[in-house]
């Protein structure tokens, strides 16, 4: 599972060129490798490269990519508080894109952050729509619905 995990993941890292500026996709690169490990050595092992170890991986991606732009979101307000360096919205939408739309709705909703610039919130909703379409697509696909 570990080797699964860490081939796609670093993968899409070495392919996708604005991933690589991303610290936050990095840690929750680590974050999936790491549960990975720990999942793998306690409990059970999967066959690499399997299907049952790709669904595996879409579950710790959705539970892991919430809590990092949740993460993402709380450290952007905190520096916006300080007048720090702030995180490029552009790393904020990937995560984002990358399923962690529950993290940032509730970044939105419980901090108080990124929830009036009309701007930001386009691109969101937007993506909530790509999210969507993706979505049924793959249902359909896979003949679920």
């Amino acid at each position: 599972m570990v080797i699964t995990f860490s081939a796609v993941l670093f993968g899409l890292l070495a392919l996708i060129k604005p991933l690589q500026k991303n610290r936050f996709y990095i840690l929750n690169s680590a974050l999936i490798i790491g549960l990975a490990y720990v999942v793998e050595h306690n409990y059970f092992r999967t066959t690499p490269f399997a299907p049952k170890t790709f669904l595996l991986l879409v579950v710790f991606q959705f539970i892991t990519i919430n809590f990092t732009t949740f993460l993402a979101y709380y450290v952007d307000k905190r520096a916006a508080k300080r007048g720090e360096y702030r995180i490029p919205e552009s790393d904020l939408h990937t995560l984002e894109f990358l399923g962690g739309t529950l993290g940032a709705l509730l970044g939105q909703k419980i901090l108080h952050h990124k929830n009036k610039k009309k701007s930001y919130q386009f691109i969101f909703h937007f993506l909530i729509v790509v999210q969507i379409i993706a979505i049924i697509a793959i249902l359909r696909y896979l003949h679920l619905i």
